[in-house]
């Protein structure tokens, strides 16, 4: 496997440490095709001026962040711009002390391109769009620049860009402070530049200071940060690109509010921007969060306790059963990887390690195999294992067997550190599921 150094060591210390890494994923993604070319087809509606909203559903350590993560790659690849953020309890969708507005501040904050895929690509935006303009300006009217005539037509293809916006909530102000931006831009004023990001960034804590600094009457409040999310959808489509993708993980943190009125406020909040999606009051924005069955399904906290969620998300009679899975519904349920996905993944895992450390892998297939068997002999593992779980594991060994040569691969898979947790019953034998695991 040819793979930078720099990219190894991120791979391996990210799943190590049992988060997903920011760069890389091609390197070891495995299964999950289904699940991507659910996505993907969103991705392809939100590009033709449509919207989506989509659950991504499964337990602690089986792959939402990293299906997310290998999705936002995806479609920086197609010129979407993706924002992403993990809730938490200082961010949330609604609050009364600016947790929903933080959400924003860390979406924006997050704001990444394919050629500024670790985020803060604001700026870049906004200037490779004014660079557009003025190119389209000059193509069109043949003036150089430093020409007087090129800024009037430069600003008159803004104005056809910000016309767009002036129908939706706060478009009128959204467009007043590109224009601004513009202005800024031509006349070299950096500090007014950084005035106009600060507002776009949600930073501006008052009315009074946005009308001092900027002359608008307005800021971004915990109310309408949401609204500003579908003019930036509306703008990035103007400014070149396909769309806006939203990528929100950790919604557990909602369903942990131990207040009821400000779950439910969540809920609502959660509802609108589902409804728009789903009846086209917003264009060019795909959104996807990642939640946990209970964090779902549970009718007192979760969000199936919010009576209109529930009836929207619900499964229908063929599919509640189980025995089908309906990828075009609004909830994509995360099923387990497969053993020949996980022997797949270990191997990938090898071959990185070793280009990491140099040194030839020691592991074979067969040793691999044996790893896998290990672990799916634990006691519940069928129904609990995770990939992170194992993922872990097999790192561990990877780092013992490159510190100590001398350890043979079979002493240690033999271990009682790595056979713990085996089922006591007397008597019990391994399912034939996993006793039949074999290359």
């Amino acid at each position: 496997m040819r793979i930078p150094k720099r990219i190894a060591q991120a791979l391996i210390n990210s799943l190590k440490g049992g988060v997903v890494p920011r760069t890389g994923l091609p390197y070891v993604t495995v299964g999950r095709k289904q699940e991507i070319d659910a996505l993907l087809r969103d991705v392809d509606i939100v590009a033709d001026g449509g919207a989506s909203f989509r659950f991504i559903v499964g337990n602690y350590g089986s792959g939402k962040s990293f299906l997310l993560q290998t999705i936002r790659n995806y479609v920086m690849a197609r010129r979407f711009v993706v924002v992403d953020a993990d809730l938490s309890p200082e961010r949330r969708l609604a609050g009364t002390r600016g947790q929903g507005l933080a959400t924003y501040r860390e979406l924006i904050r997050n704001m990444s391109t394919q050629t500024r895929p670790e985020g803060g690509a604001l700026t870049l935006i906004l200037d490779r769009w004014i660079s557009g303009v003025q190119q389209a300006a000059m193509a069109e009217t043949g003036l150089s620049f430093g020409d007087p005539g090129l800024t009037l037509a430069a600003e008159k293809k803004i104005q056809e860009v910000v016309s767009a916006l002036n129908e939706l909530v706060h478009g009128f102000d959204f467009a007043r402070l590109l224009t601004l931006y513009y202005r800024s831009y031509v006349d070299g004023d950096e500090e007014t530049k950084a005035k106009v990001v600060k507002w776009f960034r949600g930073e501006y804590n008052t009315k009074t200071d946005a009308r001092r600094d900027l002359g608008v009457n307005i800021c971004i409040t915990d109310d309408d940060w949401y609204d500003y999310l579908k003019l930036f959808a509306c703008f990035l489509r103007q400014a070149g690109y396909a769309g806006l993708l939203v990528l929100v993980d950790e919604l557990v943190n909602i369903y942990k509010i131990p207040n009821a009125i400000t779950r439910q406020n969540n809920y609502e909040k959660l509802l609108t921007m589902y409804n728009d999606a789903m009846q086209g009051r917003s264009r060019y924005m795909g959104v996807i969060m990642c939640s946990t069955p209970q964090c779902m399904e549970d009718q007192r906290r979760g969000i199936f306790s919010y009576e209109a969620l529930r009836s929207r998300l619900a499964e229908g009679r063929f599919t509640a059963s189980g025995d089908h899975h309906d990828l075009f519904a609004p909830i994509i349920r995360l099923k387990p990887l497969t053993q020949e996905e996980l022997l797949v993944l270990t191997e990938k895992l090898t071959e990185i390690h070793g280009v990491l450390y140099d040194y030839p892998p020691r592991l074979t297939e067969a040793d691999r195999v044996d790893f896998l068997k290990v672990e799916f002999e634990r006691v519940g593992a069928d129904a609990h294992i995770t990939p992170r779980e194992i993922i872990r594991d097999f790192i561990e060994v990877l780092d013992i067997l490159c510190q100590e040569p001398e350890t043979k691969v079979s002493s240690l898979l033999g271990s009682d550190q790595f056979t713990f947790a085996k089922n006591e019953v007397e008597g019990q034998e391994t399912s034939e599921e996993f006793a039949e695991f074999t290359i």
